[in-house]
């Protein structure tokens, strides 16, 4: 078993750069495409990934940081450490539980498009360590094997339904047909669609129309995507205390960001495209005329110019929402760089209004934060059996990806109940 288990840890540990390839490959090659038009799918999504990656990457070395300047000068004083979901992964992996995900995170998928409970076919397989995050939760409480794969399950069940339920929207909105979103950081979120739908029916707010399209046809070139990056970027420099030189440095990154993530999501579509195709004729021949949507990860959303925005504007509001949000414990720092992820679904359903987006992700990110509070405790004593170490400085840890994550919350909150 523990050799089973290392090899999923070494699989899992070369990333979606890999695994996403080699899947959609295999996928190509299972729907009759041949080889070299499916070696050129995988490649190709394997490009784009890299390249997503590495804005990401971006993002996160500039956002990081900048956060951490913002809470110095604040002078705030929380003891629960937003650890990110980087460590977040790691807790999951190290579970005794994480060996059982994938496989039966398979099978699961499989049942549900074979009985046609589902029309996405998950090949986001990196992204099922939120599967095993949530198993590792409910064997921490229960100490039953079992218990902790049902919750991986019912977690994977929510996901993919989200996903069908959100698909016409990254379709529409995204411009991503044949794609949905399964990723369990982002569907966790979707809920909050209603609230957008509320925000815009309040007299005064629903007639601000701050889309970037909206916003350049205003604003000329200080609405272009690009130059609102770089006004942001300086904008989050200057709250968090740097030099001139590091002010420009930030806001030219973020420029970059704004513009390099479009490019990598066409990239990824040129891929995706010959196999999504493929994968509807092989279907359609053997189970009739059936819709059928290639689930990936989160991060082909954030290519939309109006997701980086919400979320750059939103870095420091987390941070001051952090220090003045009555019961807070959690000091926001790793999982900054994910709040793009975060509000993807609400960004698509206020149809890129900054604005909306802007309100309904502070009360999205409030609630997270009593969550991750909440769950510190639990959280901490995971990372100590997994041996990460704490921060500095820290009594707890925790995270706003999958502490503060509200079908992670709500499903343990349950199993805690009978145990």
């Amino acid at each position: 078993m523990q050799a089973f288990v290392d090899f999923i840890q070494g699989f899992l540990g070369l990333g979606a750069t890999v695994i996403l390839p080699v899947a959609i490959m295999i996928l190509g090659l299972v729907f009759g495409q041949k080889l070299g038009k499916a070696i050129r799918s995988g490649l190709t999504i394997g490009v784009a990934f890299v390249g997503i990656f590495l804005v990401i990457d971006l993002l996160t070395l500039n956002l990081g940081p900048a956060a951490q300047g913002m809470v110095e000068r604040l002078g705030v004083d929380l003891n629960v450490i937003d650890v990110g979901w980087p460590a977040t992964s790691s807790i999951a992996w190290a579970s005794v539980v994480a060996a059982f995900i994938i496989p039966l995170g398979l099978v699961v998928n499989v049942i549900m498009l074979l009985t046609k409970t589902t029309k996405t076919m998950n090949v986001d397989i990196w992204n099922y360590w939120h599967y095993t995050f949530m198993a590792a939760v409910v064997y921490t409480v229960s100490g039953s094997i079992v218990q902790g794969l049902i919750a991986a399950v019912i977690f994977q069940i929510v996901c993919l339904k989200v996903a069908d339920w959100t698909q016409p929207m990254v379709s529409d909105f995204y411009e991503l047909p044949g794609v949905s979103v399964a990723t369990g950081s982002t569907i966790s979120y979707a809920p909050f669609i209603y609230l957008v739908k509320l925000v815009q029916k309040i007299p005064g707010l629903k007639n601000l129309h701050a889309d970037p399209d909206s916003i350049q046809k205003r604003f000329g070139i200080f609405g272009d995507s690009m130059v609102i990056g770089l006004i942001l970027g300086a904008a989050i420099g200057a709250l968090a205390g740097y030099s001139v030189g590091d002010v420009i440095n930030i806001g030219i990154s973020m420029a970059a960001v704004m513009v390099l993530m479009p490019r990598m999501v066409k990239i990824l579509m040129e891929g995706l495209m010959p196999v999504s195709e493929s994968a509807r004729e092989w279907l359609n021949k053997r189970f009739g005329d059936r819709e059928i949507n290639i689930g990936l990860d989160a991060a082909v959303l954030l290519g939309h110019p109006s997701v980086i925005a919400t979320a750059l504007i939103l870095t420091p509001i987390t941070v001051l929402i952090a220090v003045v949000l009555p019961g807070n414990a959690v000091l926001p720092f790793g999982d900054l760089a994910t709040i793009p992820f975060v509000v993807a679904f609400v960004v698509g359903a206020a149809r890129g209004n900054i604005i909306h987006s802007v309100i309904v992700g502070s009360v999205m990110i409030a609630l997270s934060l009593y969550m991750a509070t909440d769950i510190a405790p639990l959280f901490s004593d995971m990372a100590s059996t997994a041996s990460i170490n704490l921060p500095e400085g820290s009594a707890m840890v925790s995270s706003i990806d999958q502490g503060g994550n509200l079908v992670n919350w709500i499903i343990w909150r349950v199993f805690e109940i009978f145990n």
